[in-house]
Parts: C-alpha cells; sequence; structure tokens
C-alpha cells in the first residue's frame, strides 16, 4: 500500500487543487480521505465567505483521493451533487470522503465539509466511473 506521501506525490499532478487553492491531503486509506483547505483571501467571494467553486473543488478532489489514492484503476467524477449549508466561519475547511458503495465500474462517495470552528458548511456525494488502469506519469 502506498504511504501518505506517496498519495501526495502522485496528486500532486493535480495543480489546481494542490497550488492554486493549496488543498492539503490530511489522510488517505482506501476509500476514505481527509483533505483541509486554508481559508485564505484566495478563495473567498465578494461576501467574504469562502466561493462556492472552492468547496466543491475541495469536496471533489477529496472524493478523488479515497477512490483512487489505492486503486491501480482511474475513477473520474461522473455527476457531484453539493448542498451547501452554512457559510464557514473557522479558518479551515476539513473535506471527509467516505465510500459508500464501490462497484466494477461505479461508485458512490459522501463527502462532509466542516470548518474548525465546527460548522457543517457542505454536503456532496459523487458518483464515480472507473475508467481504465491509472499508468505513472514519465518524469
Amino acid at each position: 500500500m502506498p504511504t501518505l506521501e506517496e498519495i501526495r506525490e502522485r496528486f500532486s499532478g493535480d495543480k489546481y487543487a494542490t497550488e492554486t487553492t493549496g488543498i492539503v491531503i490530511r489522510s488517505a486509506e482506501p476509500g476514505h480521505a481527509v483533505c483541509d483547505l486554508p481559508i485564505t483571501p484566495k478563495i473567498l467571494n465578494a461576501n467574504n465567505v469562502p466561493m462556492g467553486g472552492a468547496v466543491f473543488t475541495l469536496a471533489d478532489f477529496a472524493a478523488a483521493i479515497a477512490a483512487n489514492g489505492f486503486s491501480e484503476e482511474i475513477t473520474v467524477s461522473q455527476q457531484v451533487s453539493v448542498t451547501f449549508l452554512a457559510a464557514a466561519k473557522g479558518s479551515v475547511l476539513t473535506a471527509d470522503a467516505r465510500c459508500l458503495k464501490a462497484g466494477r465500474k461505479t461508485c458512490l462517495y459522501e463527502v462532509n465539509i466542516t470548518d474548525d470552528a465546527g460548522v457543517f458548511v457542505a454536503h456532496a456525494t459523487s458518483n464515480g466511473f472507473t475508467v481504465g488502469k491509472f499508468v505513472k506519469p514519465v518524469s
């Protein structure tokens, strides 16, 4: 099984999630991942709260880690639904992604997004579709 550092390295190629937004993979195990997103000015909207797109990206990335971090196959998002519940009050958003069902070609993940002040910010579901084998990029 890959280490957390190996998973972080594998997903460092997702520049939008890791570099643009600043998401950090906190933990990962088969079918489960936890990712953090510091609430910085670059992810705030005009109302001074995290933009829905940043919250969506956090949910989508956490589900991707949970689905792909320990797999030799690639699962992509087929459909994602996010329900925004409250504006964040803290300084860090956390996404907790868990597999609800994994089949041969499709899967369903649930992602809960909270902040470090205890606010339940959003709930997402992600349907994934397995498209093929993961091929490690040539350096």
